[in-house]
């Protein structure tokens, strides 16, 4: 049976829609729990691909919490023996940084639906291409990432300009949530608001960010589907 490493760094992460997805395509997901620091490093031995998630620590807090630098050396580790890798959000901003790429305050913040722009080198990547330009893709994040050395832009944005790479050919980050549903975007929402207020921190009311998943998100879950999907084909063959 095909495993796929899914790694959690956030205790809000339920990842959305991707345990069907890899499930729908033949394989079976496997947790690492990163961020409570009880599960030591899993061994890759048996692990067809590997997928980090969001968080709501950022590389800067790498001192101070154990699990980041413990994360980027097991993307370091996937990296180097060529098992798939994927990272998302964090993910995607901590394969930056395992790669030595600067990771920090992005020109603005990001939350809700954001138009984002394929690169002409998306249009064959085995993850990516069957985005469009000016698909809308879920955000909320408020550093992002610089693109390691060698690596391949895959898609742009209006105000962040990285919003998805590739390094060689098995290892992909995005800035976006491409993993994120209705139900784990409802939970995010209420989760934030018993810490902190969305429009002052954000720029965006709960309100308003729900309604803009009543409108875009039904599309944005198909694309995520694919792109889990298509990874789970891909590690089981890789």
């Amino acid at each position: 049976m095909t495993v796929i490493l899914f790694v959690r760094c956030d205790a809000s992460e339920t990842f959305g829609v991707a345990p069907a997805a890899v499930k729908s395509a033949g394989a079976t997901v496997r947790v690492w729990n990163a961020l409570d620091g009880e599960d030591p490093r899993p061994s890759l031995d048996d692990i067809a691909g590997v997928v980090v998630f969001g968080s709501t620590f950022n590389v800067e807090h790498a001192d101070e919490q154990p699990f980041i630098k413990e994360t980027a050396d097991l993307i370091r580790e996937a990296v180097e023996r060529r098992i798939p890798f994927l990272g998302v959000c964090f993910g995607g901003q901590l394969l930056a940084w395992a790669l030595d790429a600067r990771v920090g305050e992005g020109p603005v913040r990001e939350i809700g639906f954001e138009p984002i722009h394929p690169t002409d080198d998306a249009a064959h990547d085995l993850l990516f291409s069957h985005l469009a330009d000016s698909d809308l893709a879920f955000q909320w994040h408020g550093d992002a990432f610089d693109l390691p050395e060698g690596a391949t832009l895959l898609a742009t944005g209006d105000r962040v300009p990285n919003q998805a790479f590739r390094v060689g050919d098995l290892a992909w980050g995005t800035q976006f949530h491409c993993e994120v549903n209705a139900s784990e975007l409802d939970f995010w929402l209420q989760e934030f608001t018993k810490v902190g207020d969305l429009r002052s921190e954000w720029g965006k009311s709960p309100e308003q960010v729900r309604e803009e998943a009543d409108r875009f998100m039904t599309a944005h879950e198909s694309r995520g589907r694919e792109v889990f999907e298509r990874f789970t084909n891909l590690a089981a063959g890789a």
